[in-house]
C-alpha cells in the first residue's frame, strides 16, 4: 500500500420494499459516495428476469423507472430534473434520505479504502449478490 491516505466513504444498501406497510425488503443495490475522491456510485440488479424472480408482486416496470431515476440523479444526468445537477454529496444524501416507498435505502455506513469503484463493486457483491446482512 502506498502513502497516501486512505479514502473515506459512506454507502447505503439500496433495498426493494415490496409492502410498505409490513417493512418487509430485499437488497437490490449499493450507492457509495466518497467526497474527498470526488466519487458517487450505485450499483444495482438490472436483469429484468432476476427482478420479477426476487419480486413476483411488484410492478416491474415501475420499479425499472426508479431504478432509472436513481441511476440518472447518481449520475448527474441534466434530464433527471433539478436533484441531478446538484453536486454529489447532495445527491447522494438526497438519494439515501428515509422515505415511504417501494425504494428505501439503509440506514448510511461508513468505511476507508484505497479505490471507492472497487469497494462499491465489493459492497454490491455482499450485500446484494450474496445477500450478506449488514453488520452494526
Amino acid at each position: 500500500m502506498s502513502q497516501r491516505e486512505r479514502i473515506a466513504y459512506d454507502f447505503a444498501v439500496l433495498r426493494v420494499v415490496p409492502h410498505v406497510y409490513l417493512g418487509e425488503f430485499s437488497p437490490i443495490g449499493v450507492i457509495l459516495h466518497a467526497r474527498t475522491a470526488e466519487f458517487l456510485g450505485m450499483r444495482t440488479l438490472s436483469d429484468p428476469d432476476l427482478l420479477r424472480e426476487r419480486f413476483p408482486d411488484l410492478d416491474h416496470e415501475l420499479l425499472g423507472r426508479y431504478l432509472g431515476t436513481y441511476q440518472a440523479i447518481c449520475a448527474g444526468d441534466p434530464d433527471a430534473g433539478p436533484v441531478a445537477l446538484e453536486p454529489p454529496s447532495e445527491r447522494f444524501h438526497w438519494l439515501t434520505s428515509p422515505r415511504s416507498d417501494v425504494l428505501q435505502t439503509s440506514p448510511i455506513h461508513e468505511g476507508l479504502c484505497d479505490d471507492p469503484a472497487e469497494v462499491l463493486e465489493a459492497l454490491f457483491r455482499d450485500y446484494v449478490v450474496r445477500g450478506r446482512p449488514l453488520r452494526r
